[in-house]
C-alpha cells in the first residue's frame, strides 16, 4: 500500500506535533508519523514527576496557547518560576534574575515533556492531521520530484516535502545525507526529581561546580514547593559513580554539590544519565526537505533552551509554508524553505555560541579566568538594564518572532 500527502512530518514529539498543529488549517494534506503509539495517557496528579522536563519560555507558552494545547498542559501540571539564582561554586560571584525586572509575572514554566506531549496530542486527535502511530522509518530516497519513504512494516509514503522532527539522532537527517558539525562535551547529565527540606520559592537555582553546572528547577505538586527537577552535568567517571550510589548516598552527594541551598535532599526519584553532545546541521534545508528542533541542532541543557528553539523553528516554518501557499509557490522549492533557514539559523547559532562560551568559561580552571567570571557575575549583578535584557531574551520578547509567538 502506498499513501500520498502534501507534507510528511517524521517525528511526533513536541516540536513535530507543534508544526502539524500550526499547519492544520493550511489546506495541506499532512501525515505525521512516529514510532510510538501516539496515545494520550490518563494523567495522575499523584504520580511521580517524569525525569525529563523543559523550561518553557513565554514565547513557547504563546505558541502552545495559540495551538490550543496550553489549556490541556496547565490542567495537568505546570510549575511557574519567577526568579533565577546563579552562582559560581569556586568563587563568590552570583547573579539574580527576576521576572519583576521586566514587569512580567513569571520567567517561564518547568513542565514535564510528557505533559507537553499529551497536551499537543489531544489537539492532534481532534484535528484532520493524518496520524501514523507505530511507524518507524527505514528507507528514504528521491523518486522524481518527490520523496519515497518506506516504513519498517513495508508501508510506503510519497510526498514532495518531508520535515525531519525526529530528534537528535534523526533517521531522516542520516538517510538524506545531511552533514552536521558536532562534538562531545565529555560530560554526562544526571536527571531526576528530588524532594528538599526547604521550599524552592518558585526560583530556578544553578550552581557552577568545577565538574559542571548543577540546576535545581522548581516543581509544584498540589501547591507544595519542596520538589525540584535536577540536571547535574559532570564528568563521565563521576556520573558513573553517582548512578551506582543508593538513594541515600546520592541525596547526600547531591546536597553537598548544591551547598545545601535548599536544605536537606530528602528523597530522589529514579535517575537517568544522558551523554551530552552538541550538534548543528550545516544546512537546515535542501530540495523538498527541512530539519527542525533537535534534528537540526542540540545544545547544552544548562539554559534549558532546546525545546524553545524547536518551537520557534516549527512556528517560523509553518509561517513560511503558509505564506508560500498563499502566493501559489511550490512548497518543496529550496528557495521557499531557505526563508525558514535564514530566519532561524542565525538565532540558533548565536544562542549555541553563547551557551558554549558560558560553559567553557565556567569549566576553566586557570586563576585569571576564575577571577574574570566572578568579577563578571558581580558586575552584571549591579547592572539592572543588562539583567533585564537577558530576561527579555529568555522570555522570547525580542528578535524575529513568528506571529504565533508574538505578544
Amino acid at each position: 500500500m502506498e499513501m500520498r500527502a502534501d507534507l510528511v512530518i517524521v517525528g511526533a514529539g513536541m516540536v513535530g506535533s507543534a508544526l502539524a498543529l500550526a499547519l492544520r488549517h493550511s489546506g495541506l494534506e499532512i501525515l505525521l508519523l512516529d514510532g510510538s503509539a501516539l496515545s494520550v495517557k490518563p494523567f495522575d496528579a499523584q504520580a511521580p514527576f517524569e525525569p525529563r522536563v523543559s523550561a518553557l519560555s513565554a514565547a513557547s507558552q504563546r505558541i502552545l496557547e495559540r495551538l490550543g494545547a496550553w489549556e490541556g498542559i496547565a490542567r495537568r501540571r505546570v510549575s511557574a518560576y519567577s526568579d533565577m539564582h546563579v552562582w559560581d561554586g569556586s568563587g563568590t560571584g552570583q547573579i539574580h534574575f527576576s521576572a519583576a525586572s521586566v514587569h512580567a509575572q513569571v520567567l517561564g514554566h518547568i513542565v514535564e515533556n510528557r505533559v507537553v506531549q499529551d497536551g499537543l496530542l489531544e489537539r492532534l486527535h481532534d484535528s484532520d492531521v493524518g496520524l501514523l502511530p507505530n511507524a518507524r522509518l527505514e528507507q528514504l530516497r528521491r523518486s522524481g520530484d518527490e520523496w519515497l519513504l518506506t516504513l519498517a512494516d513495508g508501508r510506503r509514503l510519497r510526498a514532495p516535502l518531508v520535515i525531519a522532527a525526529d530528534g537528535a539522532n534523526s533517521a531522516v537527517r542520516r538517510l538524506a545525507g545531511c552533514e552536521t558539525r558536532e562534538w562531545d562535551y565529555l560530560h554526562h547529565a544526571i536527571v531526576t526529581s528530588v524532594r528538599c527540606s526547604q521550599a524552592h520559592r518558585t526560583t530556578a537555582w544553578q550552581r557552577f561546580t568545577d565538574e559542571g553546572p548543577l540546576a535545581f528547577l522548581p516543581l509544584n505538586r498540589d501547591g507544595q514547593q519542596d520538589w525540584c527537577s535536577i540536571v547535574w552535568s559532570t564528568t563521565p567517571e563521576q556520573a558513573e559513580q553517582a548512578m551506582a550510589m543508593d538513594d541515600a548516598a546520592f541525596c547526600q552527594a547531591l546536597e553537598r554539590a548544591f551547598e545545601g541551598r535548599l536544605g536537606q535532599v530528602l528523597a530522589a526519584d529514579p535517575r537517568l544519565c544522558v551523554p551530552l553532545r552538541q550538534r548543528h546541521a550545516k544546512r537546515y534545508v535542501q530540495e523538498g526537505l527541512a530539519l527542525i528542533g533537535d534534528a537540526a541542532h542540540t545544545i547544552h541543557p544548562l539554559a534549558g533552551q532546546g525545546v524553545n528553539l524547536g518551537f520557534l523553528d516549527a512556528a517560523v516554518l509553518a509561517e513560511e509554508l503558509v505564506r508560500a501557499c498563499e502566493r501559489g509557490e511550490r512548497l518543496a522549492d529550496v528557495k521557499v524553505l531557505s526563508r525558514f533557514e535564514r530566519r532561524r539559523m542565525p538565532h540558533n547559532l548565536a544562542l549555541m555560541a553563547a551557551m558554549e562560551s558560558f560553559e567553557r568559561l565556567f569549566q576553566a580552571n586557570p586563576l585569571p579566568l576564575r577571577w574574570l567570571r566572578n568579577s563578571g557575575l558581580k558586575l552584571v549583578e549591579q547592572m539592572p538594564e543588562a539583567k533585564a535584557l537577558f530576561v527579555r531574551q529568555a522570555l522570547g520578547l525580542s528578535g524575529d518572532l513568528p506571529a504565533l509567538a508574538r505578544a
